[in-house]
């Protein structure tokens, strides 16, 4: 019997902890993906306890806590004491069997505080008073210590391209630093004419951009402004939430008329709003391919599907959901349209249903060529970054793509505690491998896997995202 979680966790082969301990275990991290707040590493934040740092603003447990029947008073409410909501905790995690957040929940307690017992409410109040000593004496565990400590080389935040960006400016000048701090370009506001926030926004999106927006056109020239800026702070991606892929084209002349209806403050119909959204969309994408910037398009969330708690704690708080939208033509006719005039972007395609892997998979291959994997099956994303996801996102990009050539995992995280999911796939990629080896299927020679496992970890996504 194997104990619970020791070294060899989740590696079953021989072959498997090999790769694990000798090639992947070391690996920098390149967190290409994630929704750190640039404010708290420029000013190098400390947590007050670990239930601010563990309970904060993460709305995986919050969802794990509300289906264990903690009071919502103990969840996101503001005059809890601290030790309730971390016993409220420890309680859900003695249900959590299964649920990734058990497993992410005790790699952070060895990885940090050397931490090995389990969580429950039995050792809440000992391993509370213990991880809250160390974030007040270990100097390690400050923001900037802890990505120090995990050997981050990079991450990518996620912005907005009206950001002034001054935190990024701030952290870049931290000569004691070693890791970047990278905007990425968040566009979405600007893109959901729908929304009753669109008008506000556009009018402060043309403050930032120094410059007035009277048509489409104007829109268009001042994401790129904003695009060029954030190019001039290290920026190397983009980022889109999107249900599907826009696809109503029509001309610019006609997608002016419905910008300018929106900003009368009519309404638009369905249609209007997906042709403005291709519109924007499909210029965005070219500007990415002319500046080598990568287009991440992450699809299929269902969104603030409880309307009462919408009201009370807003987007981001646990009420989203997968959603089942067909994807394979609109996406092929976006792509097709770039591919046209030779302005496909590099480009990570997600999805938050795992019906669309193979839709993603193989049209993916349509558009390949010129540079290793430019066209990219995303890491398994939020409800998918499990066991069983990771296994099921890498075992289709194998059967359909290249799996070496994969950039690997990201955190898509506000936490900063959470970069033990970074071993945690790598632990899975290396147990896939290992069994593959073992199992006759692909060669058992070590130095080969070796490289292919330090390519995943780390060295793909550094040349994807540098290049």
């Amino acid at each position: 019997m194997k104990k619970f979680m020791d070294e060899n966790f989740l590696l079953q082969t021989k072959t498997a902890e090999k790769l694990f301990h000798e090639y992947a275990k070391d690996q920098p991290i390149f967190d290409y993906h994630c929704h750190l707040i640039p404010q708290e590493i420029a000013q190098d934040k400390r947590f007050s306890t670990i239930t601010e740092a563990w309970l904060g603003g993460d709305h995986y447990k919050w969802r794990a806590m509300r289906s264990n029947g903690v009071p919502e008073s103990l969840i996101t409410g503001q005059g809890a004491d601290p030790f309730d909501k971390f016993y409220a905790w420890a309680s859900t995690m003695e249900n959590s069997f299964g649920n990734p957040l058990y497993h992410w929940t005790h790699l952070e307690l060895q990885r940090y505080f050397g931490i090995d017992e389990v969580l429950n409410t039995n050792s809440a109040r000992a391993i509370y008073d213990e991880t809250n000593r160390k974030l007040k004496d270990d100097p390690t565990l400050s923001v900037r210590g802890i990505m120090k400590k995990m050997h981050v080389y990079a991450v990518g935040t996620t912005d907005d391209p009206a950001d002034d960006l001054h935190y990024h400016m701030d952290i870049a000048q931290q000569k004691d630093f070693p890791a970047s701090v990278i905007p990425s370009y968040r566009p979405d506001k600007a893109l959901n004419i729908e929304k009753d926030t669109f008008i506000p926004y556009i009018e402060g999106l043309a403050t930032s951009a120094s410059q007035k927006i009277e048509c489409v056109g104007d829109v268009v020239k001042a994401l790129v402004s904003r695009l060029d800026f954030f190019i001039s702070l290290g920026c190397k991606a983009s980022d889109h939430a999107l249900v599907t892929a826009p696809a109503i084209f029509k001309s610019e002349q006609e997608v002016n008329a419905i910008f300018v209806k929106k900003m009368e403050g009519k309404n638009l119909s369905a249609g209007e709003i997906e042709a403005y959204k291709t519109f924007v969309m499909t210029e965005l994408a070219r500007a990415y391919a002319k500046r080598n910037i990568v287009m991440q398009l992450h699809f299929a969330a269902i969104r603030d599907n409880n309307g009462l708690m919408f009201q009370k704690l807003g987007p981001d708080t646990g009420f989203d959901a997968s959603h089942d939208k067909e994807l394979a033509e609109g996406l092929s006719a976006f792509l097709n349209n770039l591919s046209v005039t030779n302005e496909v972007p590099k480009t990570v395609l997600y999805s938050l249903n795992p019906k669309d892997y193979y839709t993603l998979g193989s049209l993916m291959g349509c558009y390949q060529g010129g540079i290793p994997g430019k066209m990219q099956l995303g890491s398994a994303w939020w409800f998918c970054d499990h066991k069983d996801g990771m296994e099921q996102q890498m075992k289709t990009l194998g059967n359909l793509g290249l799996l070496p050539r994969f950039i690997g995992m990201l955190t898509d995280s506000r936490s900063f505690l959470s970069y033990p999911r970074h071993e945690y796939f790598r632990r899975i990629l290396c147990n896939i491998l290992g069994t593959w080896a073992e199992d006759g299927e692909i060669p058992n020679d070590l130095d080969m896997l070796g490289s292919v496992v330090k390519n995943i970890s780390f060295n793909n996504a550094k040349a994807y995202f540098e290049d």
